[in-house]
């Protein structure tokens, strides 16, 4: 088996694209979008007819939730288990507003006659997007906590129900090649691959029923560095590289017994956390920067 072949036997594999063509060709459980993700989907030639029925909407705001929606909709005809969609990044720190927003993507996708169990709803990984993932948790709405960089935000989000939390690799690593001043890390000493590790062991010790996806991937390495985990959302081109290698798969990443408690995180502890890290308080913040710009060239582009 290809090394791709070999990471489906031991983690659950997700398409990070809306690309249609790549998803039936790497075969994947689940995939996930965000605003990134959905604006370069949307200029693909199979979803024009989306994008055409979207420009005719007066409201651009509607056309954007009815693009998103309808993007995902069409996924979850070839994956057979859950898409995520994310809520506008401007919400971000405004938990009602997150669910609300959340609310009416999972109407609509009910009214395309997609259930509410094949999706996930992505918030960032904000005290206000915790909160509201506990609310829409206790509804049966299930969510995917995302821009996750520290082991704070991921107690947090699992301490709050969510069923889903996605650590970002590459862009951890990105942080520290930039601020050690270093163009590689071997991959056992990748800040990135050593963040997702940690929450993996500190989850399952702790009991935690949450599913950490490592996410953000720069390099086949990183994945293969993770093997095991319980979930991946890996590109195409990277899919791609796996694919292609023939070499033999070790397992890096085995359950283990829940043998420890911890007390719950406060909003106080949370916030220091964040404040106490650089890397993660700056990588948030841009990270909710990029995807509410990549929201704004997708509402250029409904706009015609």
């Amino acid at each position: 088996m290809n090394a791709l072949e070999q990471l489906k036997q031991m983690t659950v594999v997700v398409a990070d694209t809306g690309d249609l063509d790549a998803i039936r060709q790497y075969q994947p459980q689940d995939c996930t979008t965000n605003p990134s993700l959905i604006l370069k989907a949307a200029t693909l030639s199979g979803y024009a007819n989306l994008l055409q029925d979207a420009r005719a909407m007066d409201d651009v705001d509607a056309a954007i939730d009815f693009l998103t929606v309808a993007i995902g909709t069409e996924l979850t005809k070839i994956v057979p288990g859950y898409v995520s969609t994310e809520v506008d990044a401007r919400l971000s720190f405004d938990a009602d507003a997150m669910v609300t927003k959340a609310r009416h993507l999972i109407d609509l996708y009910a009214q395309q006659g997609v259930g509410r169990e094949r999706i996930l709803i992505k918030l960032a990984t904000t005290w206000e997007g915790v909160q509201a993932a506990r609310v829409l948790e206790a509804e049966g709405i299930r969510c995917n906590l995302t821009l996750v960089f520290n082991l704070a935000q991921a107690i947090a989000a699992a301490q709050a129900g969510a069923y889903l939390l996605s650590p970002f690799v590459g862009r951890i690593t990105d942080w520290y090649k930039k601020a050690e001043g270093k163009d590689s890390y071997p991959v056992d000493e990748d800040p990135g691959v050593k963040s997702v590790r940690e929450i993996y062991h500190h989850f399952k010790t702790h009991g935690y029923p949450t599913v950490v996806m490592g996410a953000s991937f720069r390099s086949a390495e990183q994945v293969k560095a993770l093997a095991g985990c319980d979930r991946l959302t890996v590109s195409p081109q990277l899919l791609g590289e796996l694919a292609a290698d023939e070499g033999h798969l070790e397992r890096v990443l085995t359950p283990e017994a829940a043998t420890q408690t911890e007390p719950t995180l406060t909003e106080a502890d949370f916030r220091w956390a964040l404040a106490s890290d650089p890397m993660a308080t700056e990588k948030l913040a841009e990270g909710i920067r990029g995807f509410h710009a990549d929201t704004e060239k997708l509402r250029a582009l409904l706009r015609g």
